[in-house]
């Protein structure tokens, strides 16, 4: 069976909500949904880019499409959301809280400001979208969360290491929360994915050495999808990246971060 055959099995007709869609793994995220037939809700800060993506995705594929822009480093952006798809009346079957960002560099040099910012968008923002619409699931019995995390989430990664600590945040949440709601028929899953080709790089500051062997963001979107439709609380896309995890685990954790040090540090 195709991707876009699992994902229209579970989400044709249905509306799902995509956060930090305007780039990277999100767009890819809208991308196989509105191939899928699920109609969006489409939020990032991008209101330019949000709106030529709905466009092309009304056109191509014949589904509804609503633009929201927003910028989850405001502690009001989720209730924002939330409000804006009740007041549409707006039945949010899958929510997929994607956004986020990274920061490289030396922790103690960096900006404290911008640190904070990365807790607000990656942690703070997912507890705060999953709470609002999970409770109404849980009250449905059905609905569906993927949480982009990362394979730095499962060690500690200097010269990003707040970043690595807020994935590894989102990874365990995401874990102990589908064991939570499994009962209700409610899935969480969270996607880890390596190195990806998006402006996460970029953005970061991070360097190009740093991100070698990336994965196209379409292929990380359609390995979250998938097990998020089969129902895993945990996916790492790509063989390699699944090895080197499973690698890391037989090591003792001061060697690994030693390791990552090593190829992260500033040259």
């Amino acid at each position: 069976m195709s991707p876009n055959s699992i994902f229209s099995a579970r989400w044709r007709g249905k509306w799902s909500l995509v956060t930090g869609a305007s780039a990277g793994i999100g767009l890819a995220l809208a991308e196989e949904l509105a191939a899928a037939g699920a109609h969006l809700v489409l939020t990032a800060r991008r209101r330019d880019r949000l709106e030529s993506l709905a466009s092309r995705l009304r056109s191509a594929h014949h589904v509804k499409v609503e633009v929201l822009p927003g910028d989850l480093a405001d502690a009001s952006a989720p209730e924002q959301i939330h409000s804006f798809t009740q007041a549409h009346s707006l039945e949010i079957e899958l929510l997929i809280n994607n956004a986020g960002f990274g920061s490289y560099g030396r922790f103690y040099e960096s900006s404290l400001a911008r640190q904070l910012e990365m807790v607000q968008v990656n942690c703070f923002a997912v507890i705060h979208l999953t709470h609002l619409y999970l409770r109404e699931m849980v009250a449905r019995r059905h609905g569906d969360i993927l949480i982009v995390a990362s394979v730095a989430g499962f060690q500690a990664v200097p010269y990003i290491s707040t970043y690595a600590a807020t994935k590894a945040f989102d990874l365990r949440f995401a874990e102990g929360i589908a064991e939570e709601v499994r009962r209700f028929g409610v899935h969480v899953c969270a996607l880890c994915p390596g190195s990806t080709a998006t402006e996460f790089r970029e953005v970061a500051g991070q360097p190009e050495r740093t991100f070698r062997g990336a994965e196209t963001a379409q292929k990380v979107a359609r390995t979250g999808l998938r097990a998020l439709a089969e129902g895993k609380s945990s996916v790492i896309s790509g063989l390699k990246n699944t090895l080197s995890v499973e690698g890391q685990r037989l090591a003792p954790r001061g060697l690994v971060t030693r390791v990552a040090a090593g190829m992260f540090e500033p040259k």
